[in-house]
């Protein structure tokens, strides 16, 4: 996918899913511009990065009780459907595996199998500015 789809992909999602207005927070703002500015220019790690930085902040701003909860906690705590609640439970997981990494000098399948690593990286980057989007305009007002 080349920049200009991803781009159209994000004005797409944002033409199906915002039907009313949102409020975020400046901070959550800048955060989604810069993940949608990741996954346009094909920076599918940063994108998935970025984008779980968005969703983190915006749950933090709704649903946070004492601002020490774990992103895991905020996501069942928004009470979101069971797919989008997988979604970002699965995509939760993945950034994990990348910012948390076990044994970084276990990297022989990363060398021996890169466009493996790439495809599966393009696709979360997919998932989660999707998943992006529909934590934001989940609570829209009209």
């Amino acid at each position: 996918m080349n920049e200009q789809a991803r781009w159209d992909m994000i004005h797409g999602l944002d033409e199906d899913l915002l039907k009313g207005g949102v409020l975020l927070s400046e901070w959550c703002s800048w955060i989604v511009r810069e993940a949608d500015l990741a996954f346009a220019n094909g920076a599918d790690l940063a994108s998935v990065l970025t984008a779980m930085a968005g969703i983190e902040t915006y749950l933090r701003s709704e649903f946070s009780q004492t601002g020490k909860e774990r992103l895991s906690d905020l996501i069942n705590l928004a009470q979101f459907d069971a797919q989008l609640t997988k979604s970002l439970h699965l995509l939760r997981k993945y950034r994990n595996k990348w910012v948390h990494v076990s044994d970084p000098w276990d990297d022989t399948t990363l060398l021996v199998h890169p466009q493996q690593y790439a495809q599966e990286l393009e696709d979360m980057a997919l998932l989660a500015a999707k998943t992006l989007r529909q934590v934001l305009y989940e609570n829209q007002w009209v």
